[in-house]
């Protein structure tokens, strides 16, 4: 088989598990306690942004708060639902196991916030070694920041490894940073780009779809 990838470097929200529900709940419960409106295609447009942009465009809906108050709002809604339940997406679980298990070191790369990840972290069996959340970075996605910072904690050079998304945000961060990129659709499709991989599930992506990608293929995963 062809090399596996130096590194997996995985979204979290909506690639990992399947929070977004969550964080769409929590911000029109947010918005209607202003006496604004939210709609889903509102909702749909902060997936994958870095929850300090967000709170700015929630501020436009008439959420009469500061940015950081924004931000613990949703946090608290959200690492709350995820204590009750942590909401795998299909197939997320088995192939970071599988990677692990490989022997290829993955790391968390996520605008949610540390607190929020912990509570994510601690259910995956040591599989990610390197955790970069949204308050560790100055510049949030779409930036390559956070992409380039885990590949740099890893000790790995990024265009060796692949970065798992599922946002178009995301996307771009992954692309800019160099990292073999793959697509997973959960919320927002997944439109076709230069050097993109895509993927219905994660349940159709193997370690040797993985090594395929760090060898330059870009696959179509229906």
């Amino acid at each position: 088989m062809t090399a596996l990838p130096a590194a997996v470097l995985w979204d979290m929200d909506g690639t990992l598990v399947d929070t977004e529900p969550y964080w769409i709940a929590a911000e029109h419960e947010l918005v209607a306690a202003h006496g604004g409106t939210w709609s889903h295609e509102q909702a749909l447009q902060l997936v994958g942004n870095s929850l300090l942009a967000s709170a700015r465009i929630l501020q436009e809906a008439g959420v009469r708060l500061e940015p950081d108050e924004i931000v613990d709002y949703l946090l608290d809604r959200v690492v709350d639902a995820v204590r009750r339940h942590v909401p795998w997406r299909p197939g997320a679980r088995e192939l970071l196991a599988a990677i692990a298990e490989a022997g290829v070191p993955c790391a968390l790369v996520t605008m949610s916030y540390r607190r929020f990840a912990a509570e994510v972290v601690a259910h995956t069996d040591g599989a990610l070694r390197v955790v970069v959340t949204g308050d560790d970075v100055v510049n949030g996605k779409p930036h390559p920041e956070s992409y380039l910072t885990a590949a740099q904690k890893l000790g790995v050079r990024v265009e060796d490894c692949v970065a798992i998304e599922d946002s178009p945000t995301g996307i771009t961060s992954a692309l800019a940073s160099g990292a073999r990129t793959l697509g997973v659709e959960a919320v927002v499709p997944i439109e076709p780009r230069p050097g993109l991989s895509r993927a219905g599930s994660l349940e159709r992506v193997t370690l040797r779809h993985l090594a395929q990608m760090r060898a330059g293929h870009v696959l179509d995963l229906p």
